[in-house]
C-alpha cells in the first residue's frame, strides 16, 4: 500500500530545512506548500490553525496514529514525530534516544536561536550594533566549539547518524553568514562534508535555493519585508 504524500508547510530556511532533508533521508513522498514568510504567509487564518506560533514548518500527516491526520508545528517536534513513526534515525533503546534528544534540544535552544540573532544583526539589521553582532557570533563560534569537541571522537553529535545531525546541518551550513571560520573548527568541518556527500541532504537543502537567494536580496533592499519578518507584535 503506498503512503499518502505528507503536507509539508515550508520556506526555505535552516528549520524548513530540516524537514525537506528527514523526508528525503526516509524516502517518504511529500507535497510542498508554500509559505511566503517575506510577504505574510505565516499570518494566514488557514496556516496559524496548523502552526499558531506563525513560524514555518509545518506538517499534516494524513496516516498519523491510528491512520487518523495529525498536524505538527516546531520543527524539533516533527522530527521526533517522524523518527517514531518509521524507526529511523531516532533510536527506540531509551538511552541513546535521550543521548539525541539533548542534541536536538541543545540546538534547538541554543544553536538555532543564537545562530539566528548572529544572522539577523550581521546581514539584516537596519544600521550596524557593534555590540550585538559581537555578543552573537561570539555565541555561535563557542557553540561550534561545543560541536568540534563533540565530534573529536565519533562521526555524528549522538553516536550514529540521527535527526540531532539533520536539525543542525541547515544552520551551520551557513557558517560564513555567522561570522565563522572553519579553520579553526576541523572536525566541524570534517562533520559538514560528511553529512553533505549524502544524497538526502544534498536535495532536502537544495529545495528553494533559488528562492531563498531571492528573499536575501529582498529583505534587504525592501523596508515593507523587514517589517513584516523583524517587527512582529503580539495580537
Amino acid at each position: 500500500m503506498s503512503q499518502a504524500p505528507i503536507d509539508l508547510y515550508y520556506f526555505p530556511t535552516p528549520n524548513g530545512w530540516k524537514i525537506t532533508i528527514m523526508l528525503e533521508e526516509l524516502g517518504l513522498p511529500y507535497e510542498i506548500h508554500w509559505v511566503d514568510i517575506t510577504k505574510g504567509d505565516q499570518f494566514k487564518p488557514d496556516f496559524l490553525a496548523l502552526s499558531p506560533n506563525n513560524r514555518i514548518p509545518a506538517i499534516i500527516d494524513p496516516e498519523g496514529p491510528e491512520g487518523k491526520p495529525i498536524s505538527i508545528f516546531e520543527s524539533g517536534a516533527i522530527l521526533q514525530y517522524l523518527g517514531r513513526k518509521t524507526e529511523q534515525f531516532y533510536p527506540q533503546d531509551e538511552r541513546l534516544r535521550v543521548n539525541v534528544d539533548q542534541w536536538l534540544m541543545w540546538q534547538m535552544g541554543g544553536l538555532g536561536p543564537m545562530a539566528g540573532q548572529a544572522h539577523h544583526f550581521r546581514q539584516y539589521a537596519p544600521e550596524p550594533i557593534q555590540y550585538s553582532i559581537d555578543r552573537y557570533t561570539n555565541e555561535v563560534n563557542r557553540l561550534y566549539g561545543v560541536m568540534n569537541k563533540q565530534l573529536e571522537n565519533q562521526d555524528y553529535l549522538a553516536g550514529d547518524y540521527s535527526i540531532a545531525d539533520i536539525a543542525c546541518i541547515g544552520w551551520v551550513s551557513l557558517y560564513e553568514r555567522q561570522g565563522q571560520n572553519m579553520n579553526d573548527f576541523p572536525q566541524l568541518e570534517q562533520w559538514i562534508d560528511r553529512l553533505m556527500q549524502r544524497p538526502a541532504v544534498a536535495k532536502g537543502l537544495e529545495i528553494g535555493a533559488d528562492i531563498r537567494k531571492k528573499m536575501s536580496s529582498a529583505i534587504k533592499e525592501d523596508g515593507k519585508n523587514q517589517s513584516i519578518l523583524f517587527g512582529q507584535k503580539a495580537k
